[in-house]
């Protein structure tokens, strides 16, 4: 029996424009049927935020060294800090037909649309770039010089947004959702991933 693989779904975009807003607020639904791969990281937990639940938090010796292992999917250094995926997981939830969801920085999507160029990368935009520069700003968490670097780069990584598939803008938090579940539906009717398993039935007959 044909069995389907999981969808690799990513969702990325430039820092502060709510990515792990709508992650939280799109798991919180109970027709979600994704995993969630959560990500390493080396920076400090921000309030609320519990290790192997928002990240695995790292020492940077730590992450260092599952670099050197080769054990991680993707990972890049974002403001002093190190973030990534593990890769293990990614590989097995794929193959066991659930898929799963990534949330990650804009230069980690980059290196994984090399290695699973048939993953569904989801770009969230923010409705301006002066919203953007509020979102940062009201965190209440960075230093101005941090906000100032994190504004920057993330007028780079709005340029990169031709390397996804999907743009969403995060306007409304409860929007920017439904339109991800919508992409997510529409991807696993695409005929590509369709026709395997009708001609695997016919095969059969």
């Amino acid at each position: 029996m044909y069995k389907e693989k999981g969808l690799l779904i990513v969702l990325s975009g430039p820092s502060g424009v709510g990515k792990g807003t709508v992650r939280k607020a799109l798991f919180s639904q109970d027709d979600i049927k994704f995993e969630y791969s959560i990500s390493m990281t080396t920076r400090k937990p921000r309030e609320g935020e519990v290790d192997g639940v928002d990240y695995f938090f790292k020492t940077r010796e730590e992450f260092e060294a599952l670099i050197k292992q080769g054990k991680l999917l993707e990972y890049a250094e974002f403001v002093g800090n190190y973030y990534g995926t593990p890769v293990d997981y990614v590989r097995e939830t794929i193959e066991s037909g659930r898929d799963i969801f990534l949330e990650i920085e804009v230069q980690g999507a980059r290196q994984v649309r090399e290695k699973f160029p048939d993953g569904l990368f989801i770009f969230l935009a923010p409705p301006s770039l002066s919203e953007l520069r509020n979102r940062i700003v009201t965190r209440g968490t960075e230093t101005d010089e941090v906000i100032s670097k994190r504004l920057q780069t993330a007028k780079e990584e709005l340029e990169m947004m031709d390397l996804y598939d999907y743009v969403v803008e995060n306007d409304q938090v409860e929007l920017a959702c439904e339109r991800i579940k919508a992409i997510v539906i529409a991807e696993h009717c695409r005929r590509e991933r369709v026709a395997k398993r009708y001609k695997k039935m016919l095969e059969v007959e």
